[in-house]
């Protein structure tokens, strides 16, 4: 029984995602190293219907309630409720608004949810870097249609750098190699939602990055036609000829920046919609 004065229920309301919410909740609980919180979140809550389930939750396990909600009307709601239910509450954007306002002068008007887009924003990347890892090279090559982007070229087009730039931009972002011999996924030919771009470059410059990279294996490594120029001419050509045959739009990269193939490919996306 002794153990159970180790935990307390916090209960932490939000108008959007809660996440800048949980971070203030967590700051504070961990100053108290006697006590852990068992968090109860209640995001994106903006009516009426909504706050009586929470306080009716808040009920059932009492506990500090922490809440960031602009609509004064809720507001009101959450202070009434736990006043009635002998539970402490506080308003974490109040005081800030406050500070604010006394700097600023009068909030023109409250915007419900109005960090959400940011959050949004922010998960967006974080999900399309993940997508950018876990398909990079052609790896799971099942779920293209999820894609943005498919960037599709030789070995040493910058795909995978193009890809990460992209996510950084909230872009979901998968990369094929083009090997000849190699057919391409079956997931790629059937996907319908995805742009897929063709990488190239010229033969001198893919054989020059790419002897950088054989400079950086140990011995054993056998680079075979990897830098041989009449061998990546082919590369080249099949790329070329794979790219027609399916209609896909083709970048040479031979002397662009990956910001500068970023850009390129974002507006072909802008101008195929």
């Amino acid at each position: 029984m002794e153990n159970r004065k180790n935990f307390f229920h916090l209960h932490l309301i939000s108008d959007s995602t809660g996440e800048t919410l949980i971070s203030a909740g967590r700051a504070a609980a961990v100053q108290f190293s006697h006590s852990s919180p068992i968090e109860h979140v209640y995001p994106l809550i903006r009516n009426k219907r909504q706050m009586a389930s929470v306080l009716e939750a808040i009920d059932r396990e009492p506990g500090i309630v922490l809440y960031t909600v602009v609509d004064q009307d809720l507001a009101a709601i959450i202070d009434e409720g736990c006043a009635r239910l002998g539970v402490p509450s506080v308003n974490v954007l109040e005081p800030v608004i406050g500070t604010f306002q006394t700097y600023l002068g009068p909030l023109a008007r409250r915007r419900v949810g109005a960090q959400y887009r940011m959050n949004a924003e922010y998960f967006a990347r974080i999900e399309a870097l993940n997508y950018a890892m876990d398909h990079d090279d052609g790896q799971m090559a099942d779920d293209y249609d999820r894609a943005d982007v498919v960037l599709v070229g030789i070995s040493r087009t910058s795909k995978t750098p193009t890809c990460i730039y992209l996510a950084n931009r909230g872009i979901k972002a998968a990369n094929i190699p083009i090997v000849p011999g190699v057919p391409l996924p079956s997931a790629l030919l059937a996907a319908t939602k995805p742009l897929i771009v063709g990488l190239i470059a010229t033969s001198d410059r893919i054989s020059q990055v790419r002897g950088h990279r054989e400079l950086g294996h140990g011995q054993g490594f056998d680079p075979g036609d990897y830098t041989d120029r009449a061998s990546i001419v082919e590369e080249l050509k099949y790329a070329r000829m794979l790219c027609a045959r399916h209609n896909w739009p083709l970048i040479d990269v031979t002397r662009r920046s990956i910001e500068e193939t970023a850009a390129a490919i974002v507006a072909l996306r802008q101008k195929l919609r």
